[in-house]
């Protein structure tokens, strides 16, 4: 049976079957306006007045040329449907991709020059691995530095019986970890009777390693679980202290 329902937006009419209306509580959408309404609410008699008749609402969204003129579109601007969208350009997924390629390549680079010492002691069957990468990226291989595994078993400081204001410091530094660390910087701070500072002085491995060997202990580091012994001497002038402190530290 072919019934007629009517816009109540834009007052078109439309022709439809009773299935049509029935298919969704007579819920339709309105061809030209696009307008949801209740199909059969609207219902309206074809009498003597002839109707301009459009074809059945659900039709008519899909006609391209029963489009509404600009000024009957309330929603001419909305985005289309990704269905009718136009495809993407296959050369900026290219290029998108490109551009994460390199942004990895950037980070990781600046990753292993900043954290291949921590990566070689978290990973050691790497260690190899990543010092080739490091040559190959021109970051200067480091070893580890882990202060917490680092310590100063037993330090001493006395005068120099031989020359005024002459200090001699000894010390021994131990590697608690698994794995060789990188020789610490010590801060040597001497103090008055009142546990003032008056004299700090910082100590590169350079200043307190033996001279003729110094190159190669610094390269090869502390070994795993051993100890070095260092003894220093040092100009305090006519300083006047009666304690000292001494830590140890690794430069940022």
């Amino acid at each position: 049976m072919s019934l007629v329902t009517r816009c109540p937006a834009c007052g078109t009419a439309f022709r439809a079957q009773s299935a049509q209306l029935s298919a969704r509580g007579g819920s339709v959408r309105c061809g030209k306006c696009g307008t949801v309404f209740d199909g059969i609410a609207a219902l309206v008699e074809e009498g003597a007045d002839q109707l301009a008749l459009e074809p059945s609402p659900q039709l008519g969204l899909f006609d391209p040329s029963r489009r509404a003129p600009a000024a009957a579109r309330a929603d001419d601007d909305s985005p289309l449907p990704p269905f009718m969208a136009d495809p993407p350009d296959p050369r900026r997924r290219w290029i998108w991709a490109s551009f994460c390629v390199l942004a990895i390549v950037a980070f990781a680079w600046q990753g292993l020059q900043r954290f291949h010492a921590e990566l070689g002691a978290a990973l050691p069957e790497m260690r190899l691995l990543l010092r080739a990468a490091c040559d190959a990226a021109g970051c200067e291989p480091l070893l580890p530095r882990r202060p917490d595994l680092m310590s100063i078993d037993s330090s001493d400081l006395q005068a120099d019986p031989r020359r005024e204001g002459l200090i001699v410091l000894n010390a021994v530094i131990r590697n608690r970890a698994r794995f060789a660390q990188d020789y610490p910087a010590l801060e040597l701070t001497l103090t008055d009777e009142g546990d003032r500072p008056v004299l700090r002085r910082v100590l590169a491995p350079r200043d307190y390693l033996e001279t003729a060997r110094a190159g190669a202990q610094i390269a090869e580091g502390v070994a795993p679980g051993s100890e070095t012994a260092l003894r220093v001497f040092l100009d305090a002038g006519r300083t006047r202290a009666t304690g000292y402190r001494l830590y140890l530290f690794y430069p940022s």
